[in-house]
């Protein structure tokens, strides 16, 4: 009798087994999927619901604009401009603040600028990157848009048109002069450590290409005009 109730529990074991563990084996393999594609399939969605979304989507409440344009009469001599700012005078931006606009009329660009690079900058235009620095600042300027939305434009750049950079405390004026594909991790791309002021906008390449890519497309220009910014009062 023993021997008849083992092999009743042996069987009812491996009847449990049938179940439960082609449930953990799937439960298991969704999680490591997830884990692994979860940032890929976010930024899909992400640039999908720009391009497939039956409404016009409304992120303005997302972020702070402390964007005042400057006002120039053209008829002023361009001696008199101020060719210096205080940076006590400046309203320095913070993470998402739009402060100003990026425009490169040969490519059809025409866009919002803030300061970082993050979901809600560009999602509302094209931002730069916070390990870099604001125009006038004398250093690399590195901003960075997506392909399909607002960047999509650079696919035009070509070798001396010119991008106006407008802000609240001075317009400014760069031309580019170079235009190339690299792979994402290619730490030539840019000098950080530049001492002369530069600007680097770059994308993710091919140009129709949805969510993250194995390349960028970076467009370099050089600085022509616009107010440096007198730094000394905060270094002291």
């Amino acid at each position: 009798m023993s021997g008849n109730r083992n092999r009743r529990k042996h069987k009812n074991f491996n009847g449990k087994s049938f179940i439960i563990l082609p449930i953990i084996f799937l439960v298991g393999t969704y999680l490591v999927l997830y884990v692994a594609l979860a940032p890929s399939l976010g930024s899909v969605a992400s640039a999908a619901g720009l391009f497939f979304s039956d409404t016009e989507k409304d992120y303005s409440t997302e972020y702070k604009n402390i964007f005042v344009p400057v006002v120039e009469d053209e008829s002023e001599d361009k001696e008199e401009k101020p060719q210096e700012v205080n940076i006590d005078d400046i309203t320095y931006p913070e993470y998402s603040n739009l402060f100003g606009e990026l425009i490169i009329e040969n490519c059809g660009i025409d866009t919002n600028l803030f300061f970082g690079d993050g979901d809600i900058s560009l999602r509302n235009g094209v931002g730069i990157y916070a390990g870099s620095f604001i125009p006038g600042y004398g250093k690399t300027i590195l901003v960075a848009g997506h392909n399909n939305t607002y960047f999509n434009g650079l696919k035009n750049a070509s070798e001396g048109d010119i991008v106006n950079i407008r802000t609240s405390y001075g317009n400014y004026v760069y031309e580019i002069t170079e235009c190339k594909v690299l792979k994402a991790n290619d730490k030539s791309a840019v000098n950080m450590g530049a001492e002369e002021e530069n600007l680097v906008m770059y994308t993710c390449y091919p140009f129709d290409e949805l969510g993250l890519t194995a390349y960028r497309y970076f467009v370099y220009a050089k600085y022509v005009s616009g107010p440096s910014i007198d730094k000394n009062s905060l270094e002291g």
